[in-house]
């Protein structure tokens, strides 16, 4: 994993820009994974900026959602095809028929196994995926691959974990709210993708980012299977990297 330190989250988002705008230079069509939750967000605001100075052209892109909440209709307000739409689709020239988010209600969710299977088959009808955006929940998460004794390989129906669900609280008017169980792509699923950009910032992810960097390979820490990947690319703010004895900006 090549870890990139940068100031703070402004300059984090534009890093994750410069290396998103990179791929799609060299292959218009590019298939991008994308992330939902809090640290995103200034990265599509920078994609948005720069879409809008003609820098991005996004209309041959195909795009691919890590996760959506189980049983949230599309137009939820906290599902995360609004979130994407209200951060990020809205405001680019990405085709609507090119976007792809797992369903939380579908009518044949009733076979959600069959639905998973479904979903990997389209990503690999794609392609395959060629940059892969990852955030880091606080134990590890990345998707919705919770800290287990076992971790599933591809696409599938996951019960949250009670530190994710207090973690998500905070976007319901209270904790009873949150979905218990989502569809997320697996460590497999994640693990194809030709490249991986993973995001962390503020110092509430440093003891998880100092944990990623200098234990080894754990379902303990979902994140810890990016060691097997060749191309990782970590960036953090000044806070995330806090614990980590790195003094460089960048380093390997």
């Amino acid at each position: 994993m090549q870890l990139y330190m940068v100031e703070d989250a402004e300059n984090l988002a534009k890093k994750a820009a410069d290396v998103i705008q990179e791929i799609i230079k060299e292959k218009p069509s590019a298939v991008l994974g994308l992330a939902t939750g809090s640290t995103p967000i200034a990265t599509y605001q920078e994609l948005i900026r720069r879409f809008q100075a003609g820098e991005i052209d996004f209309s041959q892109v195909t795009t691919f959602n890590l996760d959506e909440y189980f049983g949230l209709e599309p137009k939820h307000p906290q599902s995360y095809h609004t979130f994407m739409h209200n951060h990020l689709f809205n405001y680019i020239n990405v085709a609507e028929e090119n976007i792809h988010i797992p369903l939380g209600v579908h009518k044949d969710l009733g076979d959600v196994e069959g639905y998973c299977k479904t979903f990997e088959h389209f990503i690999s009808y794609c392609g395959g995926i060629d940059l892969q955006l990852l955030g880091i929940g606080n134990n590890g998460h990345i998707g919705f691959n919770e800290p287990a004794e076992q971790l599933q390989a591809k696409t599938h129906l996951v019960r949250l974990s009670e530190k994710t669900l207090e973690a998500n609280a905070r976007f319901f008017s209270k904790k009873e709210e949150v979905p218990q169980y989502a569809i997320t792509m697996g460590i497999q699923t994640i693990l194809s993708a030709k490249k991986i950009v993973l995001l962390a910032q503020g110092v509430e992810k440093a003891e998880i980012i100092q944990k990623l960097f200098q234990t080894g390979i754990t379902t303990d820490i979902p994140a810890s299977f990016l060691k097997l990947h060749p191309d990782v690319i970590v960036i953090v703010d000044q806070a995330a990297g806090s614990l980590l004895n790195c003094n460089n900006k960048e380093c390997c």
